[in-house]
């Protein structure tokens, strides 16, 4: 049985709920679980992000119709691999003898020892550092349009660097945690205010549109819609904190549905409304009004205070590899900078969504849940399940290499212009 091979690791596994990837998520008792429609809420909280600004200039590349088609595609994928993590950790605790395995890296040491473990780790520290990276791009590019001397971008970043410096060596993440309230304000406010200037923009202009873009951007929009759905990590703590497990993946897939959903009518509305104008970031596209302005400040505000939190799984699994789990604070200040300096040589904010989208989330989206269930359930699938999980590695990996090549040539050739 492969359970075996990582028995001797479930007695290190953690026994209360500490998911590096769900830092403001506790260990809920059954008086305090989570009702089905808290359950929906908290999975569309756990999966849009900002990367839902940069859906009109990826939906300008490859046609609102080829983009909504990836979306709902890559949605439904991200759902089912969702469900194989949940139904591989309900295995390995009901026969395998593991218990609270409540993070994917406890599923990774499980499954596959210290080498699951590992891969899934620097699968995180890959993924959140990158989208700490997009929150600062889009902080300095939202800085450089909206100040009235448009500083540069590094006169951005050194401006909000010491601050940051600040906040990401607190040690405690509950001194953050009410700011997770006024970011899902901010983030559905900023949301309404966009499609609310959609509207009255294409109802003035109606730019000419194109529907399909052709192949060549496709591996693009395929990146971008990765990243977009990129939430993997937070599965498993969810799962564990609904009240009615039965019915978990029933809630998880309308959940993901409507944010497919959403996500198209955004993409699409932002495009319609600009055309061939469309910018990265769609808020750069709302005008100098009062509403406007104070949304992108807001959005700013929300992402500048949301970074620590991201950064903190980043923190725990290289605190845990170089400092035996001590806190760092020389640590964290060197990653901040790393992070930071990335952000100077990032162009445009959505090729570097689809690059992260692309290479990291994709395996970690995809490759590693697969895989996952696949060891754990290979012996006993019939062909068809097999082929499955197969093919979802398989597709993975060739998407991981050829898509992150196909967005590094088109970082580097927007550098270069």
């Amino acid at each position: 049985m492969v359970f075996k091979e990582a028995s001797s690791s479930s007695h290190t596994l953690p026994m209360t709920a500490g998911d590096s990837t769900a830092p403001l998520l506790g260990h809920l008792t059954g008086d305090h679980l989570s009702s089905q429609p808290k359950t929906f809420a908290n999975v569309f909280i756990a999966i849009v992000g900002a990367g839902v600004l940069g859906l009109p200039y990826a939906f300008k590349r490859t046609g609102w119709a080829a983009g909504s088609l990836m979306l709902f595609v890559i949605g439904f994928l991200t759902y089912h691999c969702m469900m194989l993590l949940v139904r591989t950790r309900r295995r390995l605790e009901e026969d395998g003898g593991f218990s609270k395995l409540v993070s994917f890296g406890d599923l990774g040491l499980a499954v596959a020892g210290r080498g699951g473990r590992l891969a899934v780790d620097l699968m995180i520290v890959l993924s959140q550092s990158g989208f700490c990276v997009g929150y600062l791009v889009f902080i300095s590019n939202t800085l450089t349009h909206i100040l009235p001397r448009s500083p540069s971008k590094f006169l951005s970043l050194a401006a909000i660097l010491p601050f940051q410096l600040a906040l990401n060596s607190i040690r405690s993440l509950t001194v953050l945690a009410p700011l997770s309230i006024f970011a899902d304000i901010v983030d559905i406010a900023a949301m309404t205010v966009v499609l609310g200037v959609d509207f009255t923009a294409f109802a003035r202009q109606q730019p000419d549109l194109i529907a399909f873009g052709g192949p060549s951007v496709v591996l693009y929009g395929l990146g971008v819609a990765v990243y977009a759905f990129e939430g993997i990590g937070m599965v498993l703590p969810l799962e564990s904190e609904a009240a009615n497990k039965a019915n978990f993946g029933r809630t998880l897939g309308l959940s993901m549905a409507a944010i497919s959903a959403i996500y198209a009518a955004f993409g699409s509305f932002g495009y319609m409304a600009f055309g061939e104008k469309t910018r990265d970031i769609i808020t750069t596209n709302l005008g100098a009004g009062l509403i406007p302005i104070v949304v992108q400040i807001g959005l700013c505000i929300n992402l500048f205070f949301t970074l620590p939190i991201m950064m903190n799984p980043v923190y725990e699994v290289a605190e845990r590899w170089t400092c035996g789990k001590r806190y760092c604070m020389w640590l964290r200040w060197g990653l901040v900078m790393a992070v930071s300096l990335i952000t100077l040589l990032v162009p445009n904010f959505t090729d570097f969504l689809s690059l992260v989208g692309s290479s990291v989330c994709c395996i970690l989206g995809f490759v590693l849940p697969a895989a996952f269930h696949l060891r754990v359930f290979g012996a006993e699938m019939g062909w068809i399940g097999i082929a499955s999980d197969l093919g979802i590695i398989v597709v993975g990996v060739v998407f991981t290499v050829s898509g992150t090549y196909s967005t590094v040539m088109e970082i580097f050739f927007s550098a270069r212009v």
